[in-house]
């Protein structure tokens, strides 16, 4: 099994990553560039992360053969402090873990993925964002745009590696400047780190109990629907103002314009239904006059091309969103309403067309369904919500006692020590990667949920711009290092926070010494995590949302009168959303019952009818064309009559209920008079 374990790790990780990206990308529309540095930044983020507990259980392995190496060859001498035996007790062989790494492979690998991940972050992904956000239409101009937007970004780091440069020629020992590079930006990545961890310690188990609670979570449902559908509309505006600048700048390019190619590369990025409308006002005869007519610059269509991107990826990201906001708030009301049924059959108010499969008709029945989704499902969030608030307590207290080594007051230090008495591997293994698990899920799902208006959002379902997608992987990169050092120092496996003479792992063996600048590995390093505290508290009683609303901006707040507004307006949009789409499902349940109820004599009667028709094709030809037209308008009528059901009880008062492109009550008197005068004829 000797590596056996770090290969099935690293192909498991990365099908993981791929998944990941499968749901937050695009990888029919998106570029290539774009998915393989996003790709390639979390693949090195999550393997930091599976393939650590098995750095620590070689590492414990390593300290058990030197304990062994000085007992045989000297007096009984035991650095781990809680191995505690008498002087002549034998002390117990060494087990060589499943998942030993021999040695000298994992000090390269993990020199490869960190030094990769940090050319990534701070080098090649900045200058891809600005790339995929370009709206220039050659590769040459797209690499310019860059680099220009980038300049301020590189030049800084020109002069923080100058500034390095004289420090090293002041102190010529040449391995300090690795450790200060890595020093540096693992204190950024920590200043960030404590703030996102203190927001998902709280924030992600009371989402779980939140979402025990159906009635509470249905009015956020509502909240979230006011909200959406505000910035749909806007979306909306917005691609139609832009559309108007594209169609403006079509008609005054024509087909023999030098920058009629940029014009068509624009027209590729629009929505088909836009393309068709602007394909038929165009008069490509026209030849243009450079001397009569002024044309826009290659510069505003660069802008254009920007633009029409941003505003077609936010219309279908809302779009997208909006339907799915609304089949979340339609299964809660099914849920609200099945709660009181006597049945304990799950009842949907709009059945799937699509018909139902195996593990729907013999496992997932409606009567387990409704034993779930009442019953069953919010007890089993309540406990998950019970038992991450006391994963969420054990790191809060280890994040402020973790420097304590005698006595060992960190939680996680004590279960991999009593573990490490037994070298117990797979219990070591599994501690770590569950504890080092939570953490990356607290910091990454903060990650995934904040956004920066809309220039930052990670969307799901395809939904997420490439420039949020390399953003991501950009703080994942810069995270991820901090956040294992930070574990190690809570299991108390780095000795320039714990001061203990034991055996270092691989991975801190990359990072350096971090002694050479001890302000930070004995000051920044141990008490700034204690900040953790505070940042818990803050989000416990949620005084950034408060602040946020107090500011304007429109957040979930019990008590606030502007929210209770955005939930009824929701709670409307919904109600007309579900009359929507009844009567859409009622009108394709009217036509399916006319076409089995008289679709076989309809089809008789036309096929009789047409033979009539073409006998006395000829004769009529010559006297009317349009005798014949009318005759084929009459057969067409017939082949696609149905019933139209008229009832005034389901009309409202109700202004809202009235929809773009439906017709008043009147319209559908005449059409019901005029199909009856078409079937009296028959």
């Amino acid at each position: 099994m000797s590596g056996a374990a770090l290969g099935i790790e690293i192909v498991v990780v990365f099908f993981l990553a791929l998944f990941l990206l499968h749901q937050y990308g695009d990888f029919k529309k998106q570029q290539r560039m774009v998915l393989f540095g996003t790709l390639l930044a979390w693949y090195l983020c999550f393997l930091i992360v599976f393939i650590l507990p098995l750095d620590v259980s070689t590492t414990i392995y390593k300290q058990c053969k030197i304990d062994h190496g000085e007992h045989t060859s000297g007096p009984t001498v035991n650095p781990l402090p809680f191995n505690h035996t008498t002087a002549n007790a034998e002390p117990k062989p060494c087990y060589k873990p499943w998942s030993y790494i021999p040695d000298g492979i994992m000090p390269v690998f993990w020199r490869v993925v960190y030094w990769t991940s940090q050319c990534l972050t701070w080098l090649l992904l900045p200058f891809m964002q600005s790339y995929a956000r370009s709206g220039g239409f050659s590769i040459t101009g797209k690499i310019k745009t860059a680099l220009i937007e980038n300049a301020i970004y590189y030049g800084t780091y020109l002069l923080i590696f100058g500034s390095l440069l004289i420090y090293v020629a002041v102190h010529p020992e040449w391995y300090e400047l690795q450790t200060i590079g890595i020093t540096a930006a693992n204190t950024w990545g920590l200043f960030l780190l404590v703030l996102l961890l203190g927001y998902g310690l709280v924030e992600i188990p009371r989402s779980y109990w939140n979402a025990s609670r159906h009635g509470h979570l249905l009015v956020k449902t509502y909240f979230k629907a006011s909200k959406l559908m505000t910035e749909k509309a806007d979306a909306e505006e917005n691609l139609e103002d832009v559309m108007e600048e594209v169609r403006k700048a079509s008609e005054s390019i024509k087909y023999n314009h030098p920058l009629r190619k940029c014009i068509d590369t624009i027209l590729r990025k629009c929505p088909v239904d836009y393309q068709e409308k602007m394909g038929r006002n165009m008069d490509d005869y026209e030849d243009f006059d450079d001397k009569q007519n002024t044309y826009p610059s290659e510069k505003s269509l660069v802008k254009l091309h920007k633009q029409v991107i941003y505003a077609v990826q936010r219309h279908n990201r809302t779009r997208v969103q909006w339907q799915i906001l609304l089949q979340q708030a339609i299964h809660l009301e099914d849920v609200a309403k099945n709660e009181t049924s006597s049945t304990h059959r799950f009842v949907h108010s709009f059945p799937s067309s699509e018909p139902a499969g195996w593990f729907s008709r013999y496992v997932y029945t409606p009567t387990v369904e409704w034993y779930w989704e009442c019953l069953l499902k919010r007890w089993f969030y309540r406990l998950l919500s019970v038992v991450l608030t006391l994963f969420s307590v054990a790191v809060v207290w280890s994040e402020c006692t973790f420097f304590s080594t005698r006595p060992v007051l960190s939680l996680f230090a004590v279960f991999i020590q009593l573990a490490e008495r037994d070298y117990n591997y797979l219990y070591i293994e599994m501690a770590c990667f569950i504890t080092i698990f939570f953490l990356c899920t607290c910091v990454y799902s903060t990650v995934f949920r904040i956004r920066v208006f809309n220039y930052y959002y990670l969307a799901s379902h395809h939904q997420t711009d490439a420039y949020s997608l390399q953003f991501s992987g950009m703080l994942f990169c810069r995270l991820t290092p901090p956040l294992c050092l930070n574990f190690l120092g809570l299991i108390h496996m780095d000795s320039a926070i714990s001061h203990q003479q034991k055996e270092q792992t691989a991975y801190t063996s990359i990072m350096g010494s971090m002694r050479v600048l001890s302000f930070i590995a004995n000051g920044f390093y141990i008490y700034y995590p204690m900040l953790i505290v505070i940042l818990c508290i803050a989000t416990y009683f949620s005084l950034g949302t408060r602040c946020l609303n107090l500011l304007g901006f429109q957040q979930f707040v019990g008590d606030s009168e502007m929210t209770s507004d955005l939930i009824d307006e929701g709670k409307e949009l919904i109600r007309r959303e579900k009359r929507k789409r009844q009567r859409i499902e009622d009108g394709e349940n009217r036509r399916r019952e006319w076409k089995e109820r008289y679709g076989n004599s309809r089809e008789d009667y036309t096929t009789s009818y047409s033979d009539t028709v073409n006998s006395s094709n000829n004769r009529q030809a010559k006297y009317s064309r349009s005798g014949s037209q009318a005759e084929r308008d009459c057969i067409e009528l017939l082949q696609d009559a149905e019933p139209l059901d008229f009832n005034a009880d389901t009309l409202t008062d109700d202004p809202l209920d009235a929809e773009p492109g439906r017709h008043a009550g009147g319209r559908y008197l005449s059409m019901s008079s005029s199909r009856s005068r078409i079937f009296d004829d028959v």
